[in-house]
């Protein structure tokens, strides 16, 4: 599972990731992700309207994308 401060402080970079992923998502959401306080449940709660996953689903998809991005990124160094 990501770490949720890992998360905020590479929210940036995971936004850009999102629709991608889950192109469910659209800017509105992504605005409103951007406007919370925490903004790792606030992705996991989206995940669950907008595609049924369970909270832990959510969260386990969420360090999915997070380690796919690490393992891309450790590569091209």
């Amino acid at each position: 599972m990501m770490n949720k401060t890992i998360f905020e402080e590479n929210w940036s970079v995971i936004r850009g990731m999102i629709n991608a992923r889950w192109s469910l998502m659209v800017e509105y959401d992504l605005k409103k992700i951007d406007k919370a306080e925490v903004k790792f449940e606030k992705l996991v709660t989206m995940l669950l309207v907008k595609y049924g996953y369970t909270a832990q689903k959510g969260r386990e998809e969420i360090g999915k994308l997070w380690a796919e991005y690490e393992s891309e990124n450790k590569n091209k160094t």
